[in-house]
């Protein structure tokens, strides 16, 4: 299948990130509003952003290949299925994508633009958590890919992130763009300025334990998208 021309396939991107941005932010302020139980304002957020997670993937996987994460994104330029030289583009795109979906859901519930986040979050256990949320996610796609079972990706990585809110300590960013959107929020998924450079450089060690990790378990070399044409993220 012939990939879609690379602009189509960034504002692709673009949309996806802001609304992944809109669905992780938005929710955990719908959360806070519905009920003061911490617990099951996380299960709420946790819900809707496995949810909305899969159908993103769904609508824009055809596409960009729906990565909405740097760190798939570098993973899979890393073994072939993205061309290196869109890969920085793919990346810039993200992070715009989530800083706009942060600023709409913020202003969605009347909240000022840009409010700062004051959560701190890095922890030497929330820095573990953050790389094996990421870890998790880029193995689930590269395996998938890498055995042919493209069809899975969607409902796999909303699965997988949905789950990994409730057994990693970080409640699981996994994802570079979205952890930069999130600073731009003062409220319940926020993340402090100060954290975000630690939970990124988790990330991002995550996403190569999982390409090592893919090369190990599926060796076979497989297309992974052709120029990015399917593919997912978190």
């Amino acid at each position: 299948m012939t990939a879609a021309p690379l602009p189509r396939r960034l504002l692709a991107e673009y949309l996806g990130s802001a609304l992944l941005a809109a669905i992780v932010i938005g929710s955990g302020i719908m959360a806070t509003t519905l009920t003061p139980d911490v617990g099951v304002q996380l299960l709420i957020n946790a819900i809707a952003t496995a949810l909305g997670l899969t159908v993103l993937i769904l609508v824009f996987g055809p596409v960009g290949g729906a990565h909405l994460n740097p760190a798939v994104t570098l993973a899979i330029a890393t073994l072939g299925g993205l061309r290196w030289r869109d890969a920085p583009a793919y990346v810039a795109t993200q992070v715009a994508g989530c800083a706009s979906g942060a600023v709409l859901a913020n202003a969605m519930f009347a909240l000022p633009a840009v409010t700062i986040s004051t959560t701190e979050r890095a922890t030497a256990a929330t820095l573990l958590a953050e790389v094996v949320a990421a870890a998790g996610l880029v193995l689930v796609i590269l395996a998938l890919v890498r055995s042919n079972r493209l069809d899975w990706v969607a409902a796999a990585v909303g699965a997988y992130i949905g789950s990994a809110y409730f057994f990693t300590a970080s409640t699981s960013f996994a994802n570079p763009a979205i952890t930069i959107g999130r600073m731009l929020s003062d409220t319940f998924a926020g993340i402090a300025p100060a954290s975000a450079p630690g939970f990124i450089a988790a990330q991002l060690l995550g996403a190569a334990i999982a390409v090592g990790l893919a090369v190990l378990l599926y060796p076979r070399t497989v297309t992974v998208v052709a120029d990015s044409q399917r593919g997912s993220s978190g």
